[in-house]
């Protein structure tokens, strides 16, 4: 049995933890009820803990309480989605009682864990049971009676672990919605992974191992000289077609003319390709011609080369936005008020910025931006005060975990549409203190109805709809409304919900996937229903959803 952990133990437990859910991240994310395209429990905590892993292997803690401290704050700035929010506050609380310590025994480890879960509860204004909530405030209790029996630290987690899948268990009783579903809680299942592979690192098990990540054989980097390389840059970039018909003939020929070990990868709407090259510039020029550039990643194999055999770090384009934060100093204060909106689509986008809003957080559904990525842009925004407008719901949590980790005075503003975002950027009044905007700018939020319209993810039965995936779905303020194979049939169903309404401003945001042809479409069936409302149809370009609907 094991005694006590020091920070090298915790660190390779939080390892085995971050590689346990990667590999079982989609199963989580299967757990998810409702059908739309969701964020998913599983790819967001999973995401978040490899925050901490990767913060973790940058160094070699001593001490358990650094290592904790260490996690937490990676884990904090690497939060995406409620359940990413809800696992760096378990961590934090864990953290905090073992500040200081060189080690841990069993009785430590569990009222740090009781300490992570009152965190979590604090932190959570309407807790409800039957999520992860429960099932770590129970595991956690499990512990401090287990430490009590024995103090060991594996026995005191394997206690917890094995008491927390019984209470999965009945988390399918506990919500009505699972029961239906007959599936248990994601976030408390993603909780019990991350705890499992800990334990098994405790056991002294092998750190699983992802495939695409598997490790390859080390080669002799002074076997051969930098001479040897006949074509620097590893150069691959993504290119929108301009016609999903184009012959990519021609192109082939001329890269592999100008370099070698060519790859193109290309499907009806894009291509991708790989190429070694010391003209790179000319690969992406000629590739243009072809289509839009999407993306782009080219490094110097040479000097790669050299670092390598010098023993050195290799630098590469994952390194640009560290350095970038490095450079990057906070922009100083210009002006009273700042704002940021979260959205996707460069439509929505435009719509924001012309409503005064300093900057954009790319994200949303199925992107869920982490708290780094939301402190990155208040920085970048020069006001004393930065508003925040997360326009989903699963997002505000995130965006509250960056309250404290700049010296600029952040407000969170409860949005969880887009249109409510909308809606509140139009009721702004910069003469007002702080907390009276924000009172102005969230009291504004009652007087929008949002509706929204998606496809099923998943098959599923659900609020007494059978649900098939691909079907279309109406969401009507975030709770399904409708499902059909065919979308205008889901368009006349919202724009009688208008009409019942008395709307007088309907705002249609089409998405990437609608024609003009189409949205022009919905914009004559909404105003047949509600020909005395102002009646606007605006291009979102935003994924997953084809339209966003805002009722006024």
């Amino acid at each position: 049995m094991i005694q006590t952990i020091d920070g090298i133990q915790f660190k390779q437990m939080v390892l085995h933890g971050a590689a346990a859910i990667a590999l079982q991240k989609q199963q989580i994310n299967d757990l998810n009820v409702f059908p739309v395209p969701d964020g998913d429990t599983g790819t967001n905590m999973s995401l978040t803990i490899s925050a901490a892993a990767a913060e973790l292997r940058k160094g070699e803690p001593q001490e358990v309480g650094q290592a904790a401290s260490i996690t937490a704050g990676a884990l904090l700035r690497g939060a995406r989605g409620n359940s990413g929010v809800i696992l760096s506050l378990l961590f934090r609380g864990l953290s905090k009682t073992l500040k200081g310590r060189a080690e841990a025994d069993g009785p430590l480890l569990a009222a740090a864990m009781q300490e992570g879960v009152a965190a979590a509860y604090g932190a959570v204004m309407k807790p409800a049971e039957g999520t992860v909530l429960t099932v770590s405030r129970l595991a956690a209790k499990r512990a401090v009676e287990a430490a009590a029996e024995n103090g060991d630290i594996d026995f005191v987690l394997a206690e917890a672990v094995r008491v927390g899948y019984e209470v999965l268990a009945q988390t399918t009783d506990m919500n009505p919605v699972l029961k239906k579903a007959g599936v248990v809680d994601a976030g408390g299942q993603g909780y019990l992974v991350i705890l499992e592979g800990m334990l098994a690192a405790l056991r002294g098990e092998p750190l699983p191992e992802l495939e695409e990540e598997a490790k390859q054989p080390k080669a002799d980097f002074h076997a051969f000289s930098t001479e040897e390389i006949t074509f620097a840059f590893d150069t691959v970039f993504i290119v929108r077609k301009n016609d999903p018909d184009v012959n990519l003939t021609p192109l082939r020929g001329y890269l592999n003319s100008i370099g070698d070990s060519l790859v193109i990868g290309e499907d009806d709407e894009a291509f991708k390709v790989h190429v070694h090259t010391n003209i790179p510039g000319n690969a992406l020029t000629e590739a243009q011609k072809y289509g839009t550039l999407e993306l782009a990643k080219i490094e110097n194999m040479r000097t790669q080369h050299d670092d390598l055999a010098a023993g050195k770090k290799v630098q590469s384009v994952d390194d640009l936005e560290e350095v970038e934060q490095q450079l990057e100093a906070p922009t100083a204060p210009e002006k009273r008020y700042g704002f940021l909106a979260v959205c996707a689509g460069s439509g929505l986008a435009t719509v924001f910025h012309d409503l005064g809003v300093d900057g954009i957080i790319s994200g949303g559904q199925t992107m869920n931006p982490s708290t780094e990525s939301i402190l990155k842009e208040i920085e970048r925004v020069p006001a004393e005060t930065v508003f925040i407008l997360p326009n989903n719901k699963n997002i505000i949590m995130a965006a509250q975990q960056c309250v404290g980790l700049t010296d600029k005075q952040v407000i969170v503003v409860p949005t969880e549409t887009i249109p409510q975002g909308v809606t509140a950027m139009m009721s702004v009044d910069l003469e007002q203190e702080p907390q009276q905007l924000l009172e102005t700018m969230t009291g504004a939020l009652g007087g929008v109805t949002t509706a929204q319209i998606t496809y099923a993810a998943r098959n599923s039965d659900f609020d007494g709809f059978a649900i098939n995936e691909g079907d279309y779905l109406a969401l009507l303020e975030g709770k399904l409304f409708g499902t059909d194979r065919d979308i205008t049939a889901l368009l006349e169903k919202l724009a009688q919900q208008a009409q019942e309404r008395s709307a007088e401003f309907i705002t249609l945001f089409y998405g990437e996937n609608v024609t003009v042809e189409q949205a022009q479409a919905a914009h004559e069936l909404f105003a047949s229903h509600c020909p005395d409302a102002e009646l606007s149809v605006l291009p979102g370009g935003q994924p997953v959803y084809y339209y966003i609907v805002s009722i006024e």
